[in-house]
């Protein structure tokens, strides 16, 4: 039985002299204890979800950049050392309160969500075919389908998606909102293609 005692608290994440403590003192404050260890665990659980949170970045980074080099590693840290008080004060200064909700919608690099690894695919594509011709048939269809997963989610509000888009060309405000440091070579890419691709179908 004390053995099966033992093994219990150790699975609850209790060491072994805290357990010798708890078993042998009659007056042993459980109630405290358990509330502590709880407390740890979710502190723990904390950390734990942000290491997979930064670890799925590292990988999408992998799939937008083709590899991951210092430079990627590099901006990526900065991006997420951001403070989140001031990422929240600089998107309350640039959006009206209307468009905050819109912000929800942006893809995550540290996500799974089906639309964020689409957006994710999409970048990686246009990468791998950055010294490519804006012009060409496979970066217009790249384009296209980006058109669309805006229209889906932004459709009707093209003020926002300007705004977005002019902090987006801005490695230092894109830092300032928290967004993946996007580096200017594919900046340009995109716009180029994108305003040849508007001008076919306007």
């Amino acid at each position: 039985m004390r053995l099966q005692q033992i093994q219990f608290l150790k699975k609850l994440g209790f060491g072994l002299r805290e357990i010798a403590d708890m078993l042998a003192r009659e007056e042993w404050n459980w109630s405290g204890s358990l509330k502590q260890q709880l407390h740890y665990v979710i502190n723990e659980q904390k950390k734990l979800n942000q290491t997979e949170s930064d670890l799925r970045g590292l990988l999408h980074s992998l799939a937008v950049e083709g590899a991951t080099n210092r430079d990627v590693i590099h901006r990526l840290i900065r991006s997420s050392g951001s403070d989140s008080a001031i990422k929240h004060d600089y998107r309350v200064r640039m959006f009206e309160e209307r468009e905050l909700p819109l912000l929800e919608r942006l893809p995550n690099l540290n996500s799974d969500d089906p639309d964020s690894l689409e957006w994710i695919a999409l970048l990686g594509q246009l990468n791998k075919y950055g010294d490519s011709d804006p012009d060409s048939p496979a970066i217009q269809r790249i384009i296209a389908r980006m058109h669309e997963k805006y229209l889906e989610e932004f459709g009707g509000e093209e003020a926002f998606a300007e705004k977005l888009w002019d902090i987006r060309k801005s490695s230092e405000q894109s830092e300032q909102m928290g967004l993946y440091p996007i580096h200017d070579r594919l900046i340009s890419l995109i716009e180029n293609a994108y305003a040849i691709f508007l001008s076919r179908n306007n």
